[in-house]
């Protein structure tokens, strides 16, 4: 027979990783060992993008930001072994795009900060939105290429590059 977690620690355990807490951290406050919140993360992580796949079409956005996150897995990017799995740990960007009028995010991807994921993630993005949007990016030169094939001449594109003075 199969150990099933209360809901009472279910949420528990979500609202600690909601609020910022660690795995580890989350694992002393809540008494659920670590391997058991990983897959209880998962699961949710599967409701939510099943959820994001299902809702999060035929949006009426007309301005959007995108932009990327950096944050590392395991180990920072120097650190990375030829034994570790470079696609998985080391450096990951978290890219989000996020309406500027209603603050709703229609898409996001984690992963290496590449032509591939850049194209994909605008693709997606592309793939969400009714009718023809205002896009602004960073001065990441990925976003022209990818906005272009994904979106044609149906987008109003700009870079916004800040400069700060010495």
């Amino acid at each position: 027979m199969a150990n099933h977690l209360p809901t009472e620690k279910k949420l528990a355990v979500l609202t600690q990783l909601i609020e910022g807490s660690s795995v580890r951290t989350t694992e002393r406050i809540t008494g659920v060992h670590r391997d058991t919140i990983c897959r209880l993360l998962a699961r949710v992580g599967d409701g939510c993008a099943s959820l994001l796949n299902e809702r999060m079409v035929d949006l009426p956005c007309k301005r959007l930001e995108l932009d990327e996150l950096w944050s590392f897995v395991k180990v920072k990017e120097k650190r990375v072994r030829p034994t570790h799995e470079a696609t998985q740990v080391g450096d990951q960007w978290v890219y989000l795009a996020l309406c500027t009028d209603t603050k709703l995010v229609p898409t996001y991807l984690v992963g290496k900060r590449s032509a591939d994921n850049t194209n994909f993630f605008v693709a997606d993005l592309a793939t969400r939105l009714r009718g023809r949007a205002q896009i602004s990016t960073d001065g990441l030169r990925q976003y022209v290429l990818a906005i272009d094939q994904a979106f044609g001449a149906e987008v109003d594109y700009a870079m916004i590059v800040t400069s700060r003075a010495a």
